[in-house]
């Protein structure tokens, strides 16, 4: 307290020269009508830029929630897709009785952490098996195909991405439904895949769009990527991967509910065939 009035002492003569100043100009301003509104007009504006700054500042703190909505409804809709449903129809006497049961739900989840510069790329999210994820699940975004779950917790998961070398998943050509193969290019581009295992009477165009053929862990139709060359070193063709791994939020885990069941009828055939080479 004794410093401060110290410094006032010292410096009394600016202080009763920026009261006398500050004074002045308040009445200026309050007694004369154009000073006073054009006063009023700039402060409105200054209060104005101030206000959308802090509801600039309001929005951006807001968009964690606003993702987590949009990635809950996105996941909601692609539950309503007619993709999502399994057509089981019955022929008998003429008469032909459809009964539409659900066949894949998609889980909402956060992805925590992501890697996409290495040889064998995972990425972690925020739900596990009390969120009713599985081994074996495939996962995708809102662009495309992700890669499939290889492990779980009670909370989390680990993916196993599309950018490994040990990922390689069912698709087919959009134009005229030949199947094929994807996998990672050898040159670890993230933004790059090879079509592989296409019948040589598939006449594939540039640009031409690679779906899921329906084979594997997702439902027919979720973009994979695009044709961007014909040929590769290796063999196959090139093609350009629908996500950008290095920007990944969200992902959908993709549960078919009749994976078990042909993992179980296909596991048996498989029996059955080495009992026969016996």
């Amino acid at each position: 307290m004794r410093n401060l009035l110290i410094f006032i002492t010292k410096y009394n003569a600016f202080f009763l020269f920026l009261i006398f100043e500050i004074s002045a100009l308040i009445i200026y301003v309050k007694y004369n009508a154009f000073q006073k509104a054009s006063f009023i007009n700039s402060s409105n504006e200054v209060t104005g830029k101030l206000y959308t700054q802090v509801n600039g500042l309001y929005e951006y703190m807001s968009l964690k929630a606003v993702n987590d909505s949009l990635a809950h409804e996105n996941a909601n809709l692609r539950n309503q897709l007619k993709s999502s449903f399994y057509i089981d129809t019955i022929a008998k006497h003429k008469v032909s009785d459809t009964v539409f049961k659900k066949q894949y739900e998609y889980i909402t989840a956060k992805v925590i952490n992501n890697s996409f510069n290495r040889a064998y790329n995972y990425i972690t999210i925020n739900r596990g098996s009390l969120d009713g994820i599985a081994v074996g699940m495939g996962v995708i975004s809102s662009t495309g195909i992700v890669g499939k779950v290889v492990n779980v917790t009670p909370h989390m998961a680990n993916v196993q991405s599309m950018l490994n070398k040990y990922s390689r998943f069912s698709v087919m050509l959009a134009n005229n439904k030949e199947i094929g193969s994807i996998q990672w290019t050898d040159d670890l581009d993230p933004h790059k895949g090879v079509l592989v295992d296409v019948s040589t009477n598939a006449q594939p165009k540039i640009s031409e769009a690679v779906l899921t053929s329906g084979y594997s862990l997702f439902p027919e139709g979720i973009m994979v990527g695009r044709v961007s060359n014909l040929r590769t070193k290796g063999g196959g063709m090139e093609i350009t991967l629908a996500v950008d791994f290095s920007k990944l939020q969200y992902v959908n885990v993709v549960d078919n509910k009749f994976q078990k069941e042909q993992d179980d009828i296909e596991t048996l055939q498989k029996k059955d065939d080495q009992d026969n080479t016996r």
